[in-house]
């Protein structure tokens, strides 16, 4: 079991040798979880970019999805097929 200080300003530095473990590196990020208890939980979380469209960007997309008439006949009796 590791000793960690909580410092003045409410600061927790994690052991080398728990980062290590668990694969962290300095600057990511950690959810905290409180049970009713008292038990302090550190999880790793992971912060993943987001894209923004412009309704011109979404409408492109979905015409490059579109399926013409024909196509879509076909997958429907393949489908129909495959139910029996």
């Amino acid at each position: 079991m590791d000793i960690v200080k909580l410092g003045r300003n409410g600061r927790l530095a994690l052991p080398r040798s728990v980062m290590k473990r668990l694969r962290l590196q300095g600057d990511d990020i950690l959810l905290v979880d409180i049970s009713d208890d008292g038990v302090i939980q550190l999880r790793p979380a992971a912060a993943l970019p987001i894209e923004m469209y412009a309704s011109e960007r979404i409408a492109e997309f979905e015409r490059e999805c579109e399926v013409d008439a024909g196509a879509r006949a076909s997958a429907r009796q393949a489908v129909d097929t495959a139910n029996g």
